[in-house]
């Protein structure tokens, strides 16, 4: 047996995902749960007698992420009057079949159509989580305290529409939650009034990440909510440093480059994006779709006759797995062969 080499682990899928597919003509991305576009004006010459809660809330968002926030909005307003924090509660959704309208619609709600008609006086405070259409200063303009804005990231880091992609893409360890107060013509750059910090687990996805955040980022809404006059008067600015972008996901991430790739790599890449969008490569000049990544591993060439250069292929019977060898990485574990 010859001396062990340096090769990277190797990336297994099971071998029936190796299926050819259609040439992807689309540039359809995945949809970023976290977009917002939205603006804050300067506070307006309101005339408004209400100094802390409970508050009159005016809700907008789309997607599941937003549902939780909502959720627990919504069971505040039930609360008795010496505890909760929401005195009303109305929501802004989009027009089409979401999980936000379905809930308010469900729960008896009022629900304004977007864009949402005259609110002149009748909102103390708006929150917007993950709503996806940008929110004109002349609106935001309509509520005494602002416009808050749930984010799943620890801003300034992770700017942008696609932040619990882009944490597990990066392998970061550390994430967590802001709530921020939003400010005209560019997004995630307002002032942060509270900030919760998150260990990301071993091997966690983006959609493991993102259900824990959203629960987190409901209740640190409430806290910040029951000391909003208090946290608006210490709010800090976000720093100039350490702030990065996540742009949204779109198909071209999901291809796979064996010789420009660790296995690490793609295992992040599959955990950040498989789910809503299949990985990619080519193999004997067609298009492949690798629908399930079943994990790393080290895999013996000994008596193959084959060197394990990135891309080579190996059929597992006893697993019915393909094995593939991927980019040399610097802390790469060994393969006899």
């Amino acid at each position: 047996m010859a001396a062990p080499i340096n090769a990277d682990v190797l990336t297994l899928f099971p071998f029936s995902s190796w299926t050819n597919v259609f040439t992807d003509k689309s540039s359809v991305v995945a949809p970023g749960p976290w977009r917002h576009y939205s603006t804050q004006g300067p506070p307006g010459p309101w005339k408004h007698d209400s100094t802390g809660p409970p508050w009159k809330l005016l809700f907008f968002g789309s997607d599941d992420f937003a549902l939780e926030s909502l959720k627990l909005l919504a069971a505040d307003v039930n609360r008795s009057a010496s505890e909760r924090v929401v005195e009303s509660l109305e929501v802004v959704t989009l027009s089409s079949d979401v999980p936000v309208k379905r809930f308010a619609t469900q729960n008896q709600l009022p629900v304004h159509t977007w864009p949402p008609g005259d609110l002149d006086g009748k909102f103390d405070v708006g929150v917007v989580v993950s709503f996806g259409c940008l929110l004109q200063e002349r609106l935001i303009n309509k509520f005494p305290y602002g416009i808050l804005n749930v984010h799943p990231s620890l801003l300034p880091k992770w700017r942008g529409p696609a932040p619990v992609f882009h944490t597990i893409l990066h392998g970061d360890t550390v994430t967590g939650v802001t709530i921020m107060q939003i400010r005209p013509h560019r997004f995630d750059v307002g002032p942060i009034l509270n900030q919760d910090v998150y260990q990301v687990p071993d091997n966690c996805t983006a959609d493991e990440l993102g259900s824990v955040l959203a629960t987190k980022g409901a209740h640190l809404l409430i806290e910040t909510l029951k000391t909003l006059s208090e946290r608006l008067a210490s709010k800090r600015e976000q720093p100039w440093t350490g702030a990065t972008s996540a742009p949204k996901i779109s198909t071209s991430l999901s291809w796979v480059v064996w010789e420009e790739q660790t296995c690490d790599q793609i295992d992040r890449l599959f955990r950040a994006i498989g789910s809503r969008i299949p990985l990619r490569t080519l193999w004997m000049s067609r298009t492949i779709k690798l629908e399930d990544f079943v994990g790393k591993c080290h895999v013996s060439l000994s008596g193959r006759g084959r060197e394990p250069i990135p891309g080579s292929v190996i059929y597992q019977k006893e697993s019915n797995t393909v094995a593939v060898c991927c980019k040399v990485g610097s802390t790469d574990k060994t393969v006899d062969i």
